[in-house]
């Protein structure tokens, strides 16, 4: 083969590689594992740009790595594809979602196929195939039929809960359950009737129904996660979104929040992300404790981490959408309160949280009574309350937290200063002076004041220490066609579960994917939407599963997805346990991974699978920013100005597409064609050329700047991608596309292409023995590859080989004993270079089945050094000598060196000065 014809090389292998089933993983126990992962892609219309396959191409380098060092590889690949997008477009058009969902997943597969990545397409699997959601709405069942034992401190099974019940009453169970569950006897439970019992049970099961504050999206007709609302408004169409009371499914994650805390211990995953699930779980210790409302048989609970400072409380503070609002209010501040609710209650609580600027609140007019002194404290409300955390009101100290502060600075609120104990560190300037604790608790140090606090509480029965966390139970149904059926009917309005051997479930066909006229969920409009038991027709579930539901247990059906019988067979399982390397971005640190976690704890708890942390190693690779082009128009004509002579003409910049931009010189013919409007454009050149400006921005189809992999891969091939992507830098970072230095690495692999073939282009590869300074140049590059794999750091990587066949080429090395490595340790990450020459050398199967060599350490000790020689200070020449010369023998060589003869001027050196192995200094 006389050149490297890449297109021919590349659909070649990748032809070879889909029809022998290469990259098929089986369970293979003389292996040692190894299963990579990259959260996997939801299908969009627009295919994939530059960006998205970085992670793919790292994890893809490592895989096949692991295979040359002898272990046993899955790499899988499928697709989340139920998705809100999909669902809007068929709003839009009529056309059904899965038609939709196909044909995107169709171009992502064909697109991931020619970058060449080691994928086993055998275990495929797609979120919205009844095949897979079949299993999602068994694990429902599951979460339904069991309930979280906290002696145990694990998920058992309801049935083991009705037995207690049966035998003893709830008297003596310890388990998660709702608030308000009242207590009762084996005998009163006996009498209860069939609805009351199931009531009762639904307290406790891991996924219940409750009427549950949402966001709900009038114009997308569903409810929305905080992560999808922004401002008031939904970050998908950007439609107005209020905060409202719906009854919802909901899974008692907060059940697991202890173990997703302690166990973030135990993987290796960035520390930010450790951080955020920290924050997010958000566990507080403190007392619960109520304030009488005067003059009303209300109480107001409060959850505080500092009951300490109960003598520095000025006021309280509800949520907005606090069940006592409007009990609270009075006549005279009625239309205050009513008018500022409206307004806060449609604030998602991620803005709320997060805004530290805006203070808002009104006054509901009546007063609470502080236990500890008897004192009349105002009650208001306040938008920095969260109903879902806690218990949606707070006693606020302002001298000792910020928020309460700045809320009582705002509206001339009192503010006093505890001083006693350790109360002085952290407090805030206070208005109003100073107190000092009561006597009850005066000299005692916080942690001391608040154990006599908490004990004042359970005394008088007003209160008790407790453990509270940020997080609360997960909402888990959406009112959109495009997911998940619940195996849910309804029985007296009360919900049952289908017969497992009905799985699945399958969604129905409806007329229109928008909710009924009535204001129920899509799935309204479906045709006998109703479950048969014993002749009964029952109404089924209306609403749909959250996209995160099929994403919170992928990793375990990717191990053996053809299982009719079991969501992953128990042998696979326990075989490829946890995910060894999990690749994707920070944006899920709080979503799809802590759902992943509970899902996976859930089901080692019922001992069906044998891990309890689903991901061991984590990456959050970083974001591929575009880099826009621009051109200059010359104002209020249609001719462009080229950059370096705009500032002598009133022009106005406009974005350009990149793709018609080669080293930001603009190709003019291709401008004329990219709109109609440009065909009579005209150009003022600099050096018969049209030079564009640059600027680093998100990659975005309105900046004209993405970047579609197969344009790249039709100019320079898939290999030429795969080394750039990496080679932009470390893995984690943000880095703009830049094409003007992708023509450096396709000439690289050219150069490389050279060191098999003679001019004539026949392969002129020999069996000689390689010399020292060949040997030294590869296996530099083997220990240094090895390493930076280990570490993660592919970047470097790619200069390796840069320099390692920089140097073979100036060796003019052709020995088999040192090319044929070189390509073993340079096919992760250019695989069809690497094939196509492994090939040529004679080789008769895939590289994938070679060993990675072993970096020989005879090699890569130096015995020679170059030592820079200078006179009177200045650097005049090189020498490269042997490290074992002495002192004597080095200065001997460097004055014999006939360019330093030149310098010396057949002068005498007054002092020489040797560092061996370092410098050589001479004095004249």
């Amino acid at each position: 083969m006389a050149d490297y014809n890449f297109r021919e090389v590349e659909q070649k292998w990748q032809s070879y590689w889909e029809s022998s089933k290469q990259f098929e993983a089986k369970v293979d126990a003389t292996k040692p594992k190894f299963y990579s992962l990259d959260m996997f892609p939801y299908p969009s219309g627009a295919g994939l740009h530059v960006g998205h396959p970085l992670g793919y191409i790292a994890s893809d380098i490592v895989t096949r790595f692991k295979r040359l060092k002898g272990f046993n590889v899955l790499h899988p690949m499928g697709y989340d594809s139920f998705g809100l997008p999909a669902e809007q477009y068929a709003i839009q058009t009529g056309q059904h979602p899965a038609i939709t969902t196909e044909e995107n997943i169709r171009r992502y597969t064909a697109q991931l196929k020619r970058i060449g990545f080691a994928f086993d397409w055998s275990k495929e699997v797609r979120t919205s195939a009844p095949n897979y959601y079949r299993w999602t709405q068994w694990i429902f069942m599951q979460l339904f039929d069991s309930y979280y034992d906290l002696q145990a401190d694990k998920a058992l099974p309801i049935k083991s809960l009705t037995e207690t019940f049966e035998q003893a009453g709830n008297t003596t169970v310890q388990a998660v359950c709702d608030d308000d569950t009242e207590t009762f006897s084996a005998a009163e439970w006996a009498a209860y009737s069939e609805r009351r019992k199931q009531e009762i049970l639904l307290k406790y099961r891991l996924t219940f129904l409750a009427e549950t504050t949402v966001n709900w999206c009038p114009a997308l007709g569903t409810v929305l996660s905080n992560d999808e609302v922004k401002d008031g408004f939904s970050e998908r169409g950007g439609h107005p979104v209020e905060r409202k009371k719906m009854m919802q499914w909901s899974m008692r994650i907060t059940s697991y929040a202890d173990r997703l805390l302690r166990d973030l211990e135990t993987v290796d995953w960035p520390e930010p992300v450790k951080e955020m699930q920290r924050n997010w779980i958000g566990k507080s210790t403190g007392a619960e404790m109520v304030f009488q409302v005067e003059g009303h048989p209300l109480q107001i609970k409060v959850f505080t981490t500092r009951i300490d400072t109960i003598y520095g409380v000025t006021y309280l503070a509800l949520a907005p959408e606090h069940e006592y609002v409007e009990l609270l209010t009075t006549d005279t501040e009625r239309e205050t309160v009513e008018a500022y609710v409206e307004t806060a209650k449609n604030r998602s609580e991620r803005d709320r949280m997060s805004d530290v600027k805006t203070i808002s609140g009104a006054f509901t007019g009546s007063y609470a009574i502080n236990p500890f002194n008897g004192e009349r404290i105002q009650i208001w409300i306040a938008d920095y309350v969260l109903a879902g955390y806690g218990t949606g009101a707070v006693m606020a100290v302002p001298a000792h937290d910020e928020r309460d502060y700045n809320f009582a600075r705002h509206f001339n609120l009192e503010i006093r200063q505890v001083i006693e104990g350790s109360m002085e560190e952290g407090s805030f300037p206070g208005k109003g002076g100073t107190i000092m604790n009561s006597d009850f608790l005066n000299g005692l140090e916080m942690q001391a004041a608040m154990n006599k606090a908490i004990a004042f509480l359970e005394e008088k029965k007003i209160g008790k220490g407790k453990i509270q966390y940020r997080m609360r139970d997960a909402i888990f149904t959406r009112q959109r066609y495009w997911g998940e059926p619940l195996p849910v009917y309804f029985k007296d309005g009360l919900p049952y579960l289908i017969d497992e051997k009905d799985l699945p479930l399958v969604l129905p066909e409806v007329d229109k994917f928008l909710p009924t006229e009535d204001g129920a969920p899509p799935l309204g409009r479906a045709k006998n939407w109703t479950y048969q038991v014993q002749g009964q027709e029952y109404p089924l579930e209306l609403s749909t599963m959250p996209g995160w539901a099929g994403s919170s247990w992928y990793f375990f059906r990717y191990m053996d997805p053809a299982n009719e019988r079991e969501f992953v067979g128990r042998q696979a399982e326990k075989y490829w346990g946890s995910v060894d390397l999990y690749i994707g971005g920070a944006e899920h640190a709080t979503g799809h991974l802590l759902y992943s976690r509970f899902w996976t704890k859930f089901l080692y708890d019922l001992g069906y699978v044998s891990i309890e942390e689903p991901f061991r190693k984590m990456i959050n690779q970083g974001m591929i920013q575009g880099r826009s082009n621009f051109v200059f128009r010359k104002k209020g004509t249609n001719t462009f100005v080229s950059a370096g002579l705009r500032h002598e003409y009133d022009t106005v910049p406009m974005h350009v597409d990149v793709n018609i931009v080669y080293n930001d010189q603009l190709d003019l013919e291709a401008f004329k064609q990219w709109r109609p409007d440009l065909a009579d454009a005209s150009f003022i050149l600099e050096d018969g050329k049209y030079l564009c400006t640059a600027e680093v921005e998100k990659m975005s189809k309105s900046k004209y700047n993405v970047v579609n992999p197969d344009d790249v891969i039709e100019r320079y091939g898939a290999d030429t991608l795969r080394l750039y992507e990496m080679f932009l830098g470390p893995l984690e970072q943000f880095k703009p596309w830049n094409t003007n230095g992708i023509d450096g690495v396709y000439k690289f692999l050219r150069k490389l292409w050279k060191l098999y073939f003679d001019t004539n282009g026949q392969l002129a590869v020999t069996e000689e023995s390689p010399s020292k300074e060949e040997s030294k140049a590869l296996h530099k590059a083997i220990k240094k590859v090895e390493e930076d794999i280990d570490r993660y750091s592919f970047n470097t990587s790619v200069s390796t080989f840069m320099i390692c066949v920089n140097e073979l080429s100036a060796l003019k090395c052709n020995k088999r004993a040192i090319l044929e490595p070189l390509l073993v340790i340079l096919s992760p990450y250019a695989p069809h270079i690497a094939e196509e020459l492994w090939q040529q050398l004679g080789h008769e199967t895939s590289i994938i089945h070679a060993t990675y060599p072993e970096a020989k350490e005879e090699f890569l000790t130096e015995d020679t050094h170059e030592y820079p020689v200078s006179i009177n200070g200045k650097m005049r020449a090189k020498i490269t000598l042997p490290l074992d010369l002495s002192k004597e023998e080095i200065e001997k060589q460097a004055l014999a060196n006939d360019a330093l003869q030149k310098w010396l001027d057949g002068k005498s050196p007054k002092k020489i000065i040797v560092v061996p192995g370092k410098i050589v200094n001479i004095v004249v």
